[in-house]
């Protein structure tokens, strides 16, 4: 019923899974970003990354030490990152999600620079039940 407000502990629920997806972005956002320069460079490197998120190079070596202790990446001293098989797969489901996301919002008739830009936020926080729907969409559109 609108209006209603949800019972306490609903409403607890909600914001705690969306402060775990805000956590996780930046692992996925990186892990992504390494396996995308990996494949078209052959190699990561802690200033390329930094140029692709738009960060300093202290900020990438801090979150990549992060994701070291983690599991998702390596980084052996003056030498590429590299991803674990962990990090690989987080990369490859990260990477799908974001297609579905992005290839449902222009579906939709969303204009791809706005698609690209929402599919960001949208990535992290849509649900696997929500992302089964959008392939359904996407399949009964045929796009």
């Amino acid at each position: 019923m609108p209006g209603k407000p949800e019972p306490t502990s609903q409403a607890a629920d909600r914001f705690r899974k969306t402060r775990a997806a805000h956590s996780d972005e930046t692992a996925e956002d990186y892990v992504e970003a390494v396996a995308q320069l990996i494949e078209s460079r052959g190699e990561a490197r802690i200033g390329d990354l930094a140029k692709v998120m738009g960060v300093s190079h202290v900020t990438v070596t801090r979150i990549i030490s992060r994701l070291q202790d983690e599991g998702l990446v390596e980084q052996p001293p003056y030498r590429p990152v590299t991803l674990t098989p962990a990090g690989r797969r987080l990369a490859r489901a990260s990477m799908e999600r974001h297609g579905v996301v992005l290839r449902f919002l222009c579906a939709i008739g969303v204009p791809r620079r706005q698609a690209e830009i929402d599919t960001e936020g949208i990535e992290h926080h849509v649900s696997a039940e929500t992302i089964r729907a959008m392939r359904r969409v996407l399949k009964e559109k045929g796009a």
